[in-house]
């Protein structure tokens, strides 16, 4: 790599760069926010010849995906074969000055600021502001645009007194050939660049490693836009309830699959090849795409804020872009272990990208039809339940027992139909589809402890209405006398709920039964969904085999 060059570059020539297409914004620049205000004070200092900072240019041929126009103005590609200035520091000084000398109208959260309305005080002294954006109380032919200024000849500067003749062009030949300090990076890599770019705006956002990415793959010649095609992803998973994905997502599964190492840590991502990027891209996505199917039918995960983490897409779109069909045998009871252990264990709650790296390794063997080896053990009895099921939305060992109770496809207190379960309603702990079966209110009248109160076994999945409008506050045993009323099938109903209306303690208000019956369902459901492995019993008693699954058959 080149080392930076110093230079400086006259604005006649920066603004011919520019209108040449020489000069481009890249996309992961901020939008721009000066004020016209702002702007004159820049060009006030220009006209006295002070110091504005230095521009930081990135010079490559390699294509981008950059801001179309600057300022408002559409600007023309790059020639085929010309170098482009990507501006990498001094993007709201740049727009400025084009915006001004052009004259644009700035399109600036909704509303148009015309950038033609800056002037320069053809009388004012060297102490006082030369530039200026209100006029009213200036004579006409004493105050010049910008603009015109810069753009206009001899025949437009006859409206001024002959006075003032020779400050115009003192002050026209003062900004045409006021020298800015330029720092250029030679055909950098784009990693170098936009570190680059980080360090000088250390005050700001970082860029994501997203942003780095959508300028990176951009391709125009193939159609490939990076933000564009996630924009499409995520709004054909939006109608499926999965619309949650992250961008972070999206790249780390492609690193699996694509990089040499699987690994998909950030220096992994950055060194991905552009070609092979944007031509694995249509298969990452199918396998995505199998991936949410998957969750979705097979787990009877219905949206993806009950998914324990975002990143179990990771491998097992990594599954499906290697395995094209549903899996079945011992494939599909492996991947099944796979899924719940890393739910229950919390296991991608920290270092996620090595961990993700280690599971990519297990996915490989179920591809061989071989069960993987754990390091980490799962505790699914009964009292660990009862112990850990402090109620918190971002669990993932309360989503997987959420996942548990949406596998049941719970059913409407009120009339047996299915509840229906929304990603909009899932974003807190207090959100429209938890209901605690015993009401708050009620536990606390009764100095239950808020833990066993805001307990994942205390939890329900209902619709939206029974919480605001039938159940309230009430006891169970009242409220649910009231459906029992209205449901033929509240046996039935309840079960798909995890909760034996004639055993646990309903009638009676009894939370105590209520909560340890609760709690050896869900254990009983949790088993069947894990293979049994010698390192789970380690530390733990032996699971208790008393439990009898014709209790609560659904």
């Amino acid at each position: 790599m080149n080392l930076p060059d110093p230079h400086s570059m006259s604005f006649s020539s920066l603004k011919s760069d520019i209108k040449k297409g020489l000069v481009k914004i890249p996309q992961f620049q901020r939008d721009f926010v000066w004020t016209k205000q702002k702007s004159a004070k820049l060009l006030d200092s220009i006209v006295k010849g002070y110091p504005i900072g230095t521009f930081i240019l990135w010079k490559t041929k390699e294509s981008l995906r950059a801001i179309r126009n600057i300022g408002g103005d559409e600007l023309p590609n790059t020639p085929k074969g010309d170098f482009i200035q990507y501006v990498l520091d001094g993007q709201q000084r740049l727009t400025s000055l084009y915006a001004s000398i052009m004259g644009l109208n700035v399109v600036k959260n909704n509303r148009v600021e015309n950038f033609s309305e800056i002037y320069i005080d053809l009388k004012a002294g060297k102490e006082d502001d030369i530039v200026l954006t209100d006029v009213s109380n200036k004579a006409s032919n004493s105050v010049i645009k910008i603009k015109d200024l810069i753009n206009q000849g001899i025949t437009f500067f006859s409206n001024y007194p002959q006075s003032l003749h020779k400050k115009i062009e003192d002050y026209k030949l003062q900004i045409s050939s006021y020298s800015f300090s330029c720092i250029t990076l030679k055909e950098a890599p784009i990693e170098v660049a936009t570190e680059v770019f980080t360090r000088i705006n250390v005050s700001g956002k970082p860029l994501s490693v997203f942003e780095i990415m959508v300028a990176k793959t951009f391709d125009k010649k193939k159609d490939f836009d990076l933000a564009e095609k996630f924009d499409e992803l995520i709004l054909k998973l939006e109608n499926v309830g999965y619309d949650t994905l992250s961008e972070a997502t999206v790249l780390q599964t492609i690193s699996v699959i694509l990089s040499r190492t699987k690994e998909c840590k950030k220096k992994d991502i950055l060194k991905l090849n552009k070609k092979k990027f944007i031509d694995l891209w249509p298969d990452v996505i199918e396998a995505i795409e199998k991936s949410v199917d998957y969750f979705r039918s097979f787990y009877r995960i219905p949206v993806s804020k009950l998914l324990p983490y975002n990143a179990l897409i990771i491998p097992f779109a990594y599954f499906f872009y290697y395995h094209k069909d549903k899996p079945t045998g011992e494939k599909q009871k492996y991947l099944q272990d796979f899924f719940w252990r890393c739910s229950l264990t919390g296991r991608y709650s920290s270092s996620l990208e090595s961990k993700v790296a280690q599971d990519i390794k297990k996915i490989d063997a179920i591809l061989k039809n071989k069960r993987p080896t754990y390091d980490s053990p799962v505790d699914i009895r009964p009292d660990f339940i009862q112990s850990n099921g402090s109620f918190s939305a971002g669990r993932s060992f309360i989503k997987a027992i959420l996942c548990i109770y949406a596998y049941q496809q719970p059913k409407s207190f009120i009339d047996n139909s299915l509840v229906n379960i929304s990603n909009d309603w899932l974003k807190q702990a207090n959100s429209k589809n938890y209901h605690h079966f015993f009401p708050k209110a009620y536990l606390k009248k009764r100095k239950e402890e808020d833990f066993y109160i805001n307990h994942i076994l205390n939890i329900t999945l209902v619709d939206d209405f029974l919480n605001k409008r039938v159940i309230r506050a009430k006891r169970p045993s009242i409220y649910m006398k009231d459906f029992d009323k209205k449901n033929d099938n509240l046996d039935k109903t309840m079960k798909s709920h995890l909760i034996n209306i004639r055993k646990d303690g309903i009638w009676d208000d009894d939370y105590d039964t209520f909560f340890v019956n609760r709690a050896k369902a869900v254990s009983r459901k949790l088993r069947k969904q894990i293979i049994p492995d010698e390192i789970d019993k380690k530390g733990q008693k032996e699971f208790d085999t008393d439990f009898e699954e014709s209790e609560l058959s659904t």
